[in-house]
C-alpha cells in the first residue's frame, strides 16, 4: 500500500509542495555570485535567442538566477514523473516549461508539430527568449553533452552559452549524475563560459566537433564554479540518499 501511495498523485503533490518550500528557503538564505554576466548580455543582444546549457546535477540551482534578467526563460524538462515534480516545485520562480526532449531534433519532421518540444523551443528562440537545457539529462550519461543543443543552435541561429553552477554547502547524492543538493545559508556561484554559434550549413563532422568543444566549455565553467565554492572542502559531503 505504501509503495502504491508513493506512486500516487497525492504523493507527487506533497513532494512538489515540499520541494517548493525547500527552494524558497534556499532562495531566501543564499547569497549569489555571478561571473561573466556580460557574456549572457552580449548573447541576448544578438536578438536570436540564447540556449543556456548546464549539467543536470546542478538543476536545483537554476531557478535562483531567474531575477537576473527580464528575458522570458523557458526550461526544457522531461515528460517523466520527475519532470512533473520539477515544474510544480519551480512554478513560483517565473520560469516557463517545455515538456519533452531535445533528442527529438534528430527525428525527421519533429519540428513540424506545434505541440512538440522542438517546435516550442524554436518558437521561443525566434522571439529572442532564453531556452535552458540540461544536455546530459534526463538519464545521462552524466556530463556528456548530447548533440541536441548543437542542432537546436544550428536551426535557430541562437547562441549557446555554457553555465556552470555550484554551492558552497550541500551534498552530492549517489544518483547517476551525483546530484548537488544545496543546503540553506550557502553561497551560490554561477559562471558563464565562452559562448558558441553554430553555422547553418554545419555537416555531421562539424556538429560533432562543436559538441565536443561545448562539452569542454561547460565542464570548464562548472569546474570554475566548483573551485570558487570550495566544493572539495569538508562541508561538501557525499550522501547515500
Amino acid at each position: 500500500m505504501f509503495k502504491s501511495f508513493l506512486k500516487s498523485r497525492a504523493a507527487a503533490s506533497v513532494a512538489s509542495q515540499l520541494g517548493a518550500l525547500y527552494l524558497r528557503l534556499l532562495d531566501a538564505t543564499s547569497r549569489k555570485t555571478i561571473v561573466g554576466r556580460d557574456r549572457f548580455d552580449d548573447a541576448q543582444a544578438r536578438g536570436r535567442g540564447v540556449i543556456l546549457v548546464f549539467w543536470h546535477s546542478r538543476l536545483i540551482l537554476a531557478p535562483f538566477v531567474r531575477r537576473e534578467t527580464d528575458a522570458t526563460i523557458n526550461m526544457l524538462v522531461s515528460n517523466h514523473r520527475d519532470g512533473e515534480l520539477i515544474t510544480k516545485a519551480v512554478s513560483g520562480f517565473g520560469v516557463r516549461f517545455i515538456r519533452g526532449s531535445s533528442a527529438n531534433l534528430n527525428k525527421p519532421g519533429a519540428a513540424k508539430h506545434g505541440a512538440s518540444a522542438v517546435a516550442q523551443m524554436l518558437a521561443a528562440l525566434e522571439k529572442g527568449e532564453v531556452v535552458a537545457i540540461t544536455p546530459d539529462g534526463p538519464r545521462g550519461p552524466a556530463e556528456v553533452l548530447q548533440a541536441g543543443a548543437i542542432r537546436l543552435a544550428q536551426r535557430s541561429g541562437a547562441t549557446i552559452l555554457p553555465a556552470g553552477a555550484s554551492s558552497s554547502r550541500g551534498r552530492r547524492l549517489k544518483s547517476w549524475d551525483r546530484f548537488l543538493l544545496a543546503t540553506p545559508f550557502a553561497r551560490f556561484y554561477y559562471v558563464a563560459g565562452e559562448p558558441m554559434t553554430v553555422p547553418e550549413d554545419a555537416d555531421a563532422e562539424t556538429i560533432e566537433s562543436l559538441r565536443a568543444e561545448m562539452q569542454s566549455r561547460l565542464t570548464g565553467a562548472t569546474s570554475t564554479a566548483d573551485e570558487m565554492a570550495g566544493m572539495t572542502k569538508p562541508n561538501m559531503r557525499s550522501s547515500n540518499t
